[in-house]
């Protein structure tokens, strides 16, 4: 994948060495929803030293810059993408949806057959982006004081699985 202003974009595990690319993305990425929300979003509390050293966060690298970054869980059942973040000045260049098919590519390597996230509602720009993606929503709910919107989408077996 290439964006038009920082060339080839590479997607890959998170080295320690990405862990302040990583917590300066997610701070840059959910500021401004601070105001919306009242208080700091969840992401921005996250340890990324230890998520990073978990192998759960994924990275969409260019220009030697962390443009993009994917916290994945492989649950039983399902693959949740519990952040993604991508920089403003990234958006628009697919860097998302890369990210959102990681999470699809994740579910089918582990034979999962379904990819589950959750938003804020405050974050209105997202309810219009996942449904775009394939995402339908499931319900919401209030938790930890947030109020959260939930989605899944079906992730087709590897072929010849079954």
């Amino acid at each position: 994948m290439t964006h038009p202003t920082f060339g080839a974009v590479v997607v890959r595990p998170a080295r320690n060495a990405d862990v302040a690319g990583v917590q300066r993305l997610v701070d840059v990425a959910f500021t401004p929803y601070i105001p919306r929300i009242g208080e700091r979003p969840m992401p921005m509390n996250n340890d990324y030293a230890r998520l990073v050293g978990e192998g759960r966060c994924w990275v969409a690298v260019a220009a030697g810059r962390v443009v993009g970054m994917a916290q994945l869980l492989v649950a039983a059942d399902h693959v949740e993408v519990e952040t993604l973040a991508v920089a403003p000045d990234a958006r628009g260049a697919g860097v998302g949806g890369r990210l959102l098919e990681l999470a699809e590519e994740q579910a089918r390597a582990n034979r999962l057959t379904e990819v589950r996230l959750c938003t804020n509602e405050a974050m209105t720009e997202n309810l219009a982006y996942y449904p775009r993606r394939g995402f339908r929503e499931t319900h919401r709910d209030t938790q930890h004081g947030f109020h959260r919107v939930f989605y899944t989408k079906p992730v087709a077996p590897p072929p010849g699985a079954g």
